[in-house]
């Protein structure tokens, strides 16, 4: 078996192959084929691969060509629902044709991204917000309840013009706490469970990470099921894994889910008890308890903070009253309690009601307490409030629940008969990314994963770097922390963008930078003194660039905007963006010439689980800088800067605002850790090179 994928994976992947006959733009290359055959004998030797494949090596049908022609079932899970769908509505798809195989695929995502056919109903009559929707609002409703008879899966990602931030998700899903169950009068029609029919009955089945660690948590989506029943398990954008696990795997208390348990405890009970228990003040005092504990907060800056939670009570909180407000919303959940217990034989929404006011009285009580000492707790302020505990990481999971050490006899491969049957009672395990870690060993990610026994593979991009691409660290620039280096950063994106008529993203480690250097550029660009520093670049139009910040749109509109920037001179624009825009933006081309980064990005030293990580790794008398803060730097800065070259024929400019790269010693690991671009030294060699990428994409 493991010889005879091998070899049909190989044969796939050659000059001439099945890819290069099926797909005319297909052509062989030694890193795909490389990850491909790699991926093959792990199928077929049911064990643990970790592969960091660079941009350009094609690790998507590196690892879908082997896992479809080793006739496996096999789990697929990756980062986003967009990926998802990228996976399940195209690459499948293709493949599946191409190989001539009669497998089954699904899809299957998280409760939220389908719509509830109960909820709808509730919504429509108002139930679920107290009062029946209007304007905008009823339009949109009409909107969803006419696609709702003619869709089949009920995935709101088919239903255009639904912006994923509007406040109508909420009201048409459903949640765990709120769902009904086998108790739901439209259960036989419910989509999330024709979804998971669906998955249970497929060869490969494709889901995303936080649906995976919320299954592993709480056995909710039915993956419970279906996990033991799938012969390989493949990640991709792996590096995400640790910190989506850790979400799931501690436990969680939040406002929007007090607050929409007391929304729902009101209309439901005016809608279907009224009369029999005061519903306006049970809801109102579980509110007014949240309310309390959230002033006992505090007002938390424009970004949020978190507080680290070390006793019973989080850092600069006064004790008494945050213990007493803590109690105060515990009794405000168990009068709900109470009064729901009376009434939960009128039907299934009282029975789920009480469900729901007992898990929150159970998780005050909870955080009542001191925290597990392997565990962090930390409370989150911000648009909402979190009461957080999770793990340090996921690797006892991992090797608990997932991925068990090999035996000695299996690691020497001793006595073969009884190491094949355990390996064929064993599943395959993938985890692939672009960016892994910064050291062969790609310890950053196997360490907190618990995959240290696992064969690493690294594959080079096959991108020629040192033509495609050009850095540029500005000798002279003040330090992060300095208050004038948000200004220094857009005086230096006003001076270059113009030079490319936009067709750049200035990525932000703190929303605040974001914030700042977003409202000065429009100044800048627009201040005529600008043009004229430019000098020998012949730039004009400088005031027509627009400045594009993170959340005045959806992030889908924001990528198609810089996308349309480079049709025109007229349209440029420049896009400044933080956290999400880090990863996952795919824009090849001339669309995209220039990236700027404002900072080196560390982890936030204040952060809860950066320091209880930190203070792990000194107690093993390990460097807390070397071992955590620099990797996670240097895998941060290399997906920030992977932004730039998508394809073999882009060429742009990457553009790092920190001097510490230059001046410290560490600057040479983190360095090394990028793509091996040419560095210009001066601006006169920056404003050189953007033009000539002009005149190429002109």
């Amino acid at each position: 078996m493991s010889d005879g994928l091998h070899a049909e994976v190989a044969s796939a992947f050659a000059e001439g192959g099945l890819l290069a006959r099926g797909f005319p733009s297909f052509r062989s290359r030694e890193g795909q084929t490389e990850m491909a055959l790699a991926v093959a004998d792990a199928l077929s030797r049911r064990e643990a691969l970790v592969v960091e494949a660079g941009t350009g090596v094609g690790k998507t049908y590196a690892y879908l060509v082997p896992a479809l022609m080793s006739g496996q079932r096999v789990l697929l899970s990756t980062a986003t629902k967009t990926l998802q769908d990228q996976l399940h509505g195209r690459d499948l798809p293709r493949l599946l044709e191409l190989l001539g195989l009669p497998l089954r695929t699904a899809l299957l995502k998280g409760r939220a991204s389908y719509l509830c056919l109960h909820r709808l109903e509730q919504a429509r009559h108002g139930a679920t917000s107290g009062h029946a929707a209007t304007g905008a609002a009823a339009h949109a409703l009409s909107r969803i309840e006419q696609w709702s008879k003619q869709t089949r899966t009920g995935d709101l990602a088919e239903l255009p013009g639904l912006d994923e931030r509007s406040s109508l998700i909420p009201l048409i899903t459903s949640t765990r706490d709120n769902c009904l169950g086998q108790d739901c009068p439209r259960y036989r029609e419910c989509h999330v469970n024709l979804a998971r029919r669906e998955a249970l009955a497929a060869d490969l089945l494709v889901v995303n990470h936080h649906l995976f660690f919320a299954d592993l948590a709480v056995r909710e989506s039915g993956m419970a099921e279906l996990l033991p029943t799938v012969d390989a398990v493949i990640f991709d954008e792996a590096h995400q894994l640790n910190e989506t696990g850790v979400q799931f795997l501690g436990r969680q208390l939040s406002s929007s889910q007090v607050l929409e348990f007391a929304r729902d405890l009101l209309a439901t009970g005016l809608q279907q008890a009224r009369g029999l228990a005061d519903w306006q003040q049970l809801a109102g005092g579980v509110e007014r308890a949240l309310q309390d504990l959230r002033l006992c907060a505090g007002r938390a800056p424009s970004g949020g903070l978190r507080l680290t939670w070390n006793e019973t009570t989080p850092e600069r909180l006064n004790p008494d009253a945050w213990s007493a407000a803590l109690q105060g919303l515990q009794q405000a959940c168990e009068d709900a309690r109470a009064a729901l217990a009376h009434v939960d034989e009128l039907g299934p929404d009282f029975l789920r009601l009480a469900d729901r006011a007992r898990d929150l009285v159970a998780a005050t009580a909870f955080f009542s307490v001191p925290a597990s000492p392997e565990a962090v707790r930390w409370l989150e302020v911000a648009q909402q409030m979190r009461l957080v505990e999770s793990p340090l990481d996921i690797a006892d999971t991992v090797r608990a629940r997932l991925i068990p050490p090999l035996s000695g006899e299996e690691e020497q491969g001793q006595d073969h008969e009884s190491d094949a049957s355990r390996r064929s009672a064993r599943k395959a395990w993938i985890f692939t990314s672009a960016t892994l870690g910064d050291d062969e060993t790609l310890r950053w990610f196997t360490e907190p994963c618990g995959l240290q026994d696992a064969r690493v593979l690294r594959v080079r991009s096959p991108f020629d770097y040192a033509r495609q691409a050009a850095l540029y660290v500005p000798a002279t620039f003040p330090k992060p922390g300095e208050t004038r280096h948000a200004e220094a950063v857009a005086t230096l994106v006003a001076r270059f963008a113009p030079v490319l008529g936009g067709r750049t993203l200035v990525l932000t480690t703190t929303l605040r930078a974001l914030r700042e250097i977003g409202d000065r550029l429009p100044e800048l660009l627009a201040d005529s003194a600008g043009v004229e520093e430019l000098g020998n670049a012949s730039v004009t139009g400088v005031s027509r660039l627009e400045v594009l910040c993170q959340g005045q749109r959806p992030k889908r509109e924001l990528l198609d905007r810089l996308r349309r920037g480079a049709a025109s001179p007229t349209q440029g624009c420049v896009l400044v963006a933080s956290a999400s825009f880090w990863e996952g933006v795919d824009i090849p081309g001339d669309a995209l010439q220039l990236v700027v980064i404002d900072k080196l990005p560390f982890p936030p030293p204040g952060d809860p689980l950066v320091q209880a990580r930190s203070r792990r790794l000194e107690s093993a008398q390990r460097s807390a800088f070397n071992d955590y803060h620099l990797p996670e730097a240097a895998v941060a800065l290399k997906q920030g800067a992977g932004r730039l070259i998508r394809s073999e024929s882009d060429r742009g400019l990457l553009v790092i605002c920190d001097p510490r790269l230059a001046q410290m010693g560490y600057g040479r690991r983190l360095l090394a850790g990028l793509p091996p671009m040419q560095r210009l030294s001066t601006e006169a060699e920056v404003l050189a090179w953007l033009s000539v990428l002009r005149a190429g994409a002109d």
